[in-house]
């Protein structure tokens, strides 16, 4: 038989029973669709938290409290409370004016409800040292940051974001106006300059105050979330780690670099445990989703078995009139592998649209979300499509060629 006739066949069959086609491919369509869509948002969102972490800089080293080991971050990185970071570790890290080191900042955050006048909304705050400004390359675009002065002495100054500015005062001028936290009131002495909102975090959407009002008035902590320190070049940052872990261990009377209780890295090596941790999410996302290519596969061939119950008079004519065995299994084979052609290539270009749509909508909402669609996960979806339509296509196709010709003719 003509493969071109086969495949024509094959076209007419589904078009004939559209409704039972269209149930047939649907399982394989929303399997190479998740596949798609599962592999390009998990490699967009990993780009956008990679992205974010290399724009806080290449010569920032951060020190966590919890101790790491190399295949992951500690557990404070999860939101687990770790206590054993202390105001006074960045003040000993200062101390040994190490050359290479141009600032420390130490930070704590919080959530709660802000309010100015009648307008109230939930913002984090961020508690931190008077050298943010300097670590992080903040700008200000009105006012100004709070001063060594106000950090020591439990000011109630703050500086907000740009996004916060506009969600709490609209037209009206910020500086100067008093904002409520936590029952306490803060007066608005800066607002930064728009930096661009992310995935990790977004100056313009937190509020900063001084780390020890932070502290005293509003969390009633005396430890640190973490701290960030700035190297003067990126070849120093081995030095400046060595040393800071010197003055750690220093600081907590630990002997056994085992028994650390904080963690240090530099920035290329947090990109290099996000990627693990979201490539190990991606890819088993993408198995979960690859499922339902498999439950798909087990439809077509049950619908495929019913096929050759009803065509089992055709069989029968088509070998009475000199088809082999291979034809009437290459007839099944194609009309099988056909279907599920069709229904990996609506697949992709579904997986396609709606990754691009999420990648339209997260932009909208001012995320730098980029569009990624892999070619890996087109050629999965295209080659695991094929593959289930000759692997569940078998059965049924070699089923229709073991029939006898006459007792086909004579099956009602």
């Amino acid at each position: 038989m003509d493969l071109r006739e086969t495949v024509k066949n094959s076209y007419l069959m589904l078009v004939r029973n559209k409704m039972r086609s269209f149930l047939t491919m649907l399982g394989i369509i929303i399997g190479v669709m998740s596949v798609i869509v599962v592999m390009s948002l998990g490699e967009s969102a990993q780009g956008l938290i990679l992205n974010e972490v290399k724009s806080l800089g290449s010569n920032l080293i951060g020190v966590l409290p919890g101790k790491s080991d190399d295949s992951g971050p500690p557990a404070s990185v999860y939101g687990i409370v770790i206590t054993s970071l202390k105001n006074n570790d960045g003040q000993e890290i200062l101390k040994e004016n190490h050359p290479n080191v141009e600032g420390i900042a130490m930070y704590v955050q919080g959530t709660d409800v802000v309010s100015w006048n009648a307008t109230s909304v939930v913002e984090t705050f961020v508690g931190t040292t008077a050298s943010y400004i300097n670590v992080e390359d903040a700008k200000i675009e009105d006012g100004r940051f709070f001063t060594v002065d106000e950090e020591m002495s439990n000011a109630k100054v703050a500086v907000i974001g740009s996004d916060v500015a506009e969600q709490i005062f609209g037209d009206q001028e910020p500086i100067g106006s008093q904002i409520k936290i936590k029952k306490t009131n803060f007066t608005v002495v800066g607002v930064f300059e728009k930096r661009g909102g992310g995935l990790v975090q977004s100056q313009d959407k937190q509020i900063f105050v001084p780390i020890k009002t932070a502290q005293n008035l509003l969390l009633g902590i005396n430890y640190i979330n973490y701290m960030r320190i700035k190297v003067d070049k990126p070849e120093n940052i081995d030095s400046v780690i060595s040393t800071t872990e010197e003055v750690l261990r220093r600081n907590h009377n630990i002997q056994d670099p085992k028994d650390d209780d904080f963690t240090v890295r530099s920035s290329a090596a947090a990109l290099d445990a996000i990627s693990q941790i979201t490539d190990a999410i991606k890819f088993f996302l993408v198995a979960v989703s690859a499922i339902s290519l498999l439950v798909g596969g087990f439809g077509i061939m049950n619908i495929m078995l019913a096929t050759v119950q009803e065509r089992t008079k055709e069989i029968g004519l088509r070998k009475a009139v000199g088809a082999t065995n291979f034809d009437i299994t290459l007839q099944f084979l194609v009309e099988t592998v056909f279907i599920t052609f069709v229904s990996g290539a609506i697949g992709i270009i579904l997986g396609i649209l709606i990754s691009w749509i999420v990648a339209v909508v997260a932009q909208a909402l001012d995320y730098s979300w980029p569009l990624i669609i892999s070619p890996w996960s087109i050629f999965l979806g295209s080659f695991v499509s094929i593959s289930v339509g000759l692997i569940f296509g078998i059965v049924p196709a070699r089923k229709a060629s073991e029939l006898h010709p006459i007792e086909a003719l004579r099956y009602e």
